[in-house]
């Protein structure tokens, strides 16, 4: 199982040492770390917007406008994105350790590009835009989770060779 395209073995760690050396020289890391809580609040902002109106019938126009800048800031966190994963992996996209992230965003991005093509045409009536933008909002939050678990795995791969060092100290090692 530890071959399947994909799959990030358990106990591998997230990062190379050389890959760490690059994702930390990377000014692309710094800029995913400003855009990702700026999405986050955009987010919250929209999804705050997107539920009064569908509950209320108000304030479409507010909606609609904060799902377009949420979708403007999802493809600027996508593309610097992809050069972050360049720098530090080599691929621009399905890098191993970041796949079925990247799979789910890819998801992510096709439901928000759904969006604006239903509204730019006309295809769908102001519920379903705004129940569209739920569905994306909905892969996002997963999508969002997703890399929140990868930052936590990362930061315990960072301890755990302190914390083996340190065990070899105590045991003689």
């Amino acid at each position: 199982m530890g071959g399947d395209r994909g799959e990030v073995r358990r106990d591998r760690p997230l990062y190379t040492a050389q890959q760490r050396l690059r994702r930390d020289r990377s000014r692309w890391t710094l800029v995913q770390g400003i855009l990702a809580p700026l999405q986050f609040l955009v987010f919250l902002v929209s999804l705050v917007l997107v539920l009064r109106y569908l509950h209320s019938g108000e304030g479409f126009a507010a909606a609609t406008v904060s799902i377009v800048v949420k979708t403007l800031t999802l493809y600027t966190i996508m593309v610097t994105g992809s050069l972050w994963e360049k720098d530090v992996y080599g691929k621009y996209l399905f890098a191993e350790a970041f796949f079925w992230e990247d799979v789910v965003s890819m998801l992510v991005l096709a439901l928000h590009t759904a969006y604006l093509y239903a509204l730019a045409t006309d295809a769908l009536d102001a519920r379903g835009l705004m129940l569209l933008a739920l569905a994306a909002y909905a892969t996002y939050v997963v999508n969002a989770a997703q890399f929140v678990l990868k930052l936590r795995a990362a930061r315990r791969d960072v301890r755990a060779p302190v914390d083996a060092g340190a065990d070899s100290l105590v045991m003689g090692k």
